[in-house]
């Protein structure tokens, strides 16, 4: 018998968040997404990329109890479809004789009807898949579902340079369905609506693009799906930061598929999209590691403020305690400030003065440090008696404590090791000063959407308003030691976004001695940086897993 070929395609997106290792959570989140999709009338479903594993599993591939556990969920998974439902497509790990690869299964009429696997591995930036995947032995070509043909590219095969997307189409696809793991970074939404349009223009075929959702150590996975017709506009677009499972129906229309119907969600701004990638970040870091509640030092200045808000709207008041260490440097301005933070933001607030145990060291060094001049030795013993406390209540109360150094600190080492660099996770650490100021307006002004804190100006306007300082010594500013924020971040951009050269830092406006100074400044804090809390990525170039200098490095620019 020939199989006639529909008319119409209900095609079910299933926007989720698994957790990277939780193969039965994530088996029982499409299960349950498959579900929904089928009271919806879903003809087949869309999952994203390695969605039984999590992505990115990174070394758990190279575990043979891993593999054979995803394998088996993807097995079981396909006998649901017996049910008469929907078919499924979805992203699993399969180790062959070819290799282990970054693969799909498809499911349909209780069995696996077809596999593929990933052709090009990325292995750049965050992304190193050629260290624990083989590609793809050959292209395969499209999958016949119920008489349509169906090409399934898999992320990077539709961003590089490998045809996988013309060679589904010459091959006779009519549709192509891919899943993704494509991390957050600003403006990303825009950078794959032109990866999408460019392969529809030389396909001619509609593309429907799943993206993962979630918080995995530093990336964020912001969703967005969306699909562009063969027309080369927007078909459909589903929400950011946020869970769904969306169906969109497709017509056939001669020789193309349109989309007569689907979900048109309103992406957030670029400021909101950021908040909101550090609340979505900082929440799934503190629930899929099971902690229970965290911790932070509320100083009075702006980064914690803005990192006990981020607590707060991602956890909520009564997860979040906070801590203010005063010692003889802290101002009535900064006591008040933290304060009437905490208490806008509704949190617990305790105060736990320094004076005992800083005094406790400076006299234990007393004749260590004889005929020593006071300086930068003794700031850092106040930073690290706060870590300290900061730690032990960690230990007490089994909260983790939430470190609050931002992107322009952590540059230039602006942060003391075993001090303020203590705790486990950082929702700011790739944020600029400036646009932690910009953030703080931002919040002040609004409440996004998922959060748990009150609205209103969560952030005093004082904190916002005041010179930043780590208060130290006597009436020190961050500017003592440091350029303006304003000057400071855009010679950080450019040095670490851009990778330009001092001469062309200079040419924008900038005094060479600064320039080279801040340059000497970052490279000698790599150190610093190798042992720092993660955080959340939100530039193209965060410190860690894009930004990989050597710690020993003699390198200067010096034209």
């Amino acid at each position: 018998m020939t199989q006639t070929a529909p008319d119409i395609l209900r095609i079910a997106v299933a926007q989720l968040n698994p957790t990277v290792g939780d193969v039965a959570g994530n088996l029982a989140k499409a299960r349950e997404a498959r579900a929904d999709a089928a009271r919806q009338g879903a003809d087949l479903v869309l999952f994203t990329e390695l969605f039984l594993a999590g992505y990115p599993p990174e070394d758990l591939v190279l575990k043979p109890s891993f593999l054979k556990a995803c394998e088996k969920a993807a097995e079981d998974f396909a006998k649901d479809t017996a049910d008469g439902g929907p078919g499924v497509i979805i992203g699993t790990p399969l180790k062959r004789k070819s290799g282990t690869h970054n693969s799909i299964v498809f499911a349909d009429g209780g069995k696996i009807v077809a596999e593929r696997y990933k052709l090009d591995l990325p292995n750049y930036g965050e992304f190193d898949e050629k260290r624990v995947f083989q590609a793809g032995p050959e292209l395969q070509g499209p999958v016949n579902f119920r008489g349509v043909r169906i090409g399934i590219p898999i992320c990077e095969d539709i961003w590089g340079d490998i045809a996988v997307c013309e060679t589904l189409a010459e091959s006779g696809a009519e549709i192509l369905l891919v899943p993704n793991g494509s991390p957050y970074y600003r403006a990303k939404i825009d950078v794959r609506h032109q990866v999408v349009i460019r392969q529809v223009i030389e396909t001619g075929l509609p593309m429907i693009y799943a993206n993962q959702l979630g918080g995995q150590d530093e990336l964020i996975f912001d969703g967005a799906s969306f699909a562009i017709g063969a027309d080369k506009t927007l078909a459909f677009q589903m929400s950011q930061f946020e869970e769904a499972v969306d169906v969109a129906t497709w017509k056939r229309k001669g020789d193309h598929w349109v989309c007569s119907e689907g979900p048109m969600s309103k992406i957030p701004d670029r400021d909101e999209a950021d908040y909101r990638a550090c609340m979505l970040g900082l929440r799934d870091y503190v629930n899929k590691n099971g902690f229970k509640n965290v911790v932070l030092g509320l100083s009075g200045g702006i980064d914690s403020a803005i990192c006990a808000a981020l607590a707060v709207d991602a956890l909520g008041e009564e997860r979040l305690r906070t801590v203010m260490m005063p010692y003889r440097y802290t101002s009535k301005d900064s006591l008040k400030d933290a304060e009437d933070c905490a208490r806008a933001l509704g949190c617990r607030y305790d105060i736990v003065p320094i004076s005992e145990p800083v005094e406790g060291f400076r006299h234990a060094l007393t004749q260590l440090f004889e005929g020593t001049q006071e300086g930068i030795t003794e700031e850092n013993l106040q930073s690290r008696a706060r870590g300290t406390i900061l730690m032990a209540i960690s230990n007490k109360f089994g909260s983790m404590v939430v470190t609050t150094g931002n992107k322009s600190e952590m540059s230039v080492g602006y942060a003391t090791l075993y001090g303020d660099m203590n705790g486990g996770f950082n929702p700011i650490k790739d944020l600029y000063k400036m646009q932690v100021y910009a953030l703080s307006r931002w919040r002040n002004a609004h409440v996004p959407p998922g959060a748990l804190g009150p609205s209103g100006e969560v952030i005093p306007k004082n904190i916002i308003d005041k010179a930043p300082s780590a208060e130290l010594r006597e009436n020190q500013t961050d500017q003592d030691s440091l350029p303006p924020y304003p000057v400071l971040d855009d010679i950080l951009e450019c040095l670490v976004e851009n990778e330009m050269g001092v001469d062309d830092i200079v040419a924008r406006g900038h005094d060479r001695a600064t320039v080279t100074r801040v340059e000497h400044l970052l490279y000698i804090a790599e150190y610093k940086r190798r042992q720092a809390a993660p955080g959340v990525k939100i530039t193209k170039k965060n410190f860690g897993r894009d930004r990989r200098y050597p710690i020993t490095n003699r390198f200067r620019d010096r034209g």
